[in-house]
């Protein structure tokens, strides 16, 4: 039996892809799909069908919109009002954006739903104001802060997800889901985390600079136009390293501001391992001094394919739109495997559910 889940700020839809498709366990079905970015909705039919909504959720809300029956409700309201890279986060009009997804919780009748969210949300006063929500609505919750490398992300991406049911009798979840990979550095029947290798490693160097129309993956392996300063700086960064090592080995080419700043990040203008998961991938990440972006060996930042394989995307999957729009739906997304790892407790949920109605 297939379930009907609604994706709110669904971007290009990793999420979905992990609840639907049969390569990550599959059982649900998408009825309809709802996000501002035009490029992103063009991505999610194309890959998923029509039922998709360019809209802003709370306007569809206050204007009546109607929302269709489901049985789960799954998103991610935009995260930068959470995020620590937001200095100015009190205040920050997304912060509320957890109310109207709640309101198409209600409408749709849903049994189950999904909010995730930055690591942040897990301590935050809106974490509290969801879960009062929740229970005013007949839900219980549970919540936690799940690693993607340890469901088959080849990425650490920390992010917090808040599960909540209508028990109808149902016993609670097995929350967090079962790890299905463990971090090397533990003792572990699991598997090891998926690597930058595992997830590029047979890519060849990129060709061109522009997304083309050939077959995948190659389709968007393609690369940047850098200066040759910007070569110089990428050949002075040895396996593993980052804008210290810049700095230590050229210093002459070191922007200012970054030896003016002894502290900071080391992830910035770093190489990717071969031997470990990815980073955690965002919206620039075709730009090195943007964090440890840079391909292990070439010198170059990673492509757009690559970026998409470290997220977890089949290559088959459809991006539409201009390569800073994909870029954006990339680095935006829910990395399918983590999503697929959440389906199979939502799944387990509905079937003990349904088995104990037809009882």
């Amino acid at each position: 039996m297939s379930f009907r889940i609604i994706d709110l700020f669904a971007g290009a839809g990793g999420m979905t892809l992990g609840f639907t498709d049969p390569r990550f366990g599959g059982g649900f079905e998408s009825v309809w799909s709802v996000d501002n970015d035009l490029a992103a909705t063009k991505t999610f039919a194309a890959n998923f069908g029509g039922h998709v909504s360019c809209t802003d959720i709370d306007a569809w809300i206050r204007d009546g919109g109607s929302v269709p029956v489901a049985d789960v409700v799954i998103g991610g309201p935009p995260c930068q009002g959470f995020s620590l890279l937001n200095k100015r986060r009190d205040g920050d009009a997304r912060r509320a954006l957890w109310q109207p997804f709640m309101d198409v919780v209600e409408q749709s009748g849903a049994r189950v739903f999904v909010i995730e969210n930055v690591a942040e949300l897990r301590g935050s006063p809106e974490h509290e104001l969801i879960t009062m929500r929740a229970r005013d609505l007949g839900f219980e919750t549970v919540s936690g802060v799940l690693q993607a490398a340890d469901y088959g992300a080849p990425q650490t991406r920390k992010r917090t997800v808040i599960l909540g049911w209508r028990s109808a009798g149902a016993s609670s979840p097995v929350f967090p889901p079962l790890p299905t990979h463990a971090s090397p550095d533990r003792r572990s029947n699991l598997p090891a985390w998926r690597t930058v290798r595992d997830a590029i490693g047979d890519l060849p160097a990129p060709v061109g600079t522009e997304p083309r129309s050939i077959a995948s993956p190659f389709n968007l392996h393609f690369g940047r136009n850098p200066t040759a300063k910007s070569v110089a700086r990428y050949k002075a960064v040895p396996a593993g390293g980052n804008r210290f090592d810049l700095q230590r080995v050229a210093p002459e080419i070191t922007p200012q501001c970054w030896i003016r700043k002894k502290s900071g990040g080391t992830d910035l203008f770093g190489r990717l391992w071969w031997h470990r998961p990815s980073v955690t991938i965002r919206t620039e990440f075709f730009k090195p001094e943007k964090g440890r972006y840079l391909h292990p060996e070439q010198h170059r930042p990673i492509t757009h394919r690559e970026a998409a394989r470290l997220m977890g995307f089949p290559d088959d999957f459809v991006f539409v739109g201009s390569k800073t729009e994909i870029a954006k739906q990339i680095g935006n997304a829910v990395p399918p495997a983590l999503a697929s790892a959440i389906a199979q407790v939502v799944r387990d949920l509905l079937n003990e559910v349904q088995s104990k109605v037809a009882a």
